[in-house]
């Protein structure tokens, strides 16, 4: 799997992503163009300005337009599919933050960086769309309700670190990532939290 693959899943993932959340909240069809291009792209701006990289770089001319497609086609949704999303969403959710957290994490790790700014390169990278798109749906971003996000970007970058970057073994991250969202998901898997106490 090399980085061209995982960025066009990545953003055709997110894009679909935002795109369902836009149509969820009855947004017009501005409003799906502009979740579904956060998502898509929100997290790599944040990676860049992290990186001090220029913020211009990420617009390619092919992924904008695979990216552009994408939404045009789910213009053409049925309404009535939309109660499916809570099937797919996090399906299509997990994907985009599996490819995007690689490729913040072999980027940092293009440039010579330490271990901690592979993780944060990482981590912003994969949950920095999904936490835009769902502040501007109005919505507490998934990436501070379910500790799981964290964890396996902090994951994903300690792989990138360590070597981890022949197509087969990004293949694997991906996989793992996804396979274990998806578990937490289905099973409603949460660390456990500290509950504040109620005095009188």
């Amino acid at each position: 799997m090399t980085w061209s693959v995982l960025h066009i899943i990545g953003i055709i993932a997110y894009a679909i992503s935002g795109a369902f959340v836009a149509l969820q909240a009855r947004y017009s069809f501005i409003g799906i163009f502009v979740l579904g291009l956060t998502t898509s792209y929100g997290g790599s701006i944040i990676r860049n300005v992290v990186l001090d990289i220029p913020v211009s770089n990420i617009w390619e001319r092919q992924s904008l337009l695979v990216v552009l497609v994408t939404l045009t086609t789910i213009l053409f949704v049925k309404r009535n599919w939309i109660h499916h999303w809570n099937r797919w969403g996090y399906f299509f959710d997990s994907i985009g933050l599996a490819s995007f957290a690689i490729q913040g994490g072999l980027l940092a790790k293009s440039l010579d960086h330490d271990l901690g700014i592979i993780i944060i390169a990482s981590m912003f990278t994969g949950v920095g769309g999904g936490m835009i798109r769902d502040l501007l749906a109005g919505r507490t971003p998934l990436a501070l309700r379910e500790e799981i996000h964290a964890v396996l970007t902090f994951l994903c970058g300690i792989c990138i670190w360590a070597g981890w970057s022949s197509p087969l073994e990004l293949s694997v991250i991906v996989i793992f990532i996804v396979i274990i969202r998806m578990l937490s998901v289905n099973n409603k898997l949460k660390f456990p939290t500290k509950q504040s106490s109620k005095n009188g």
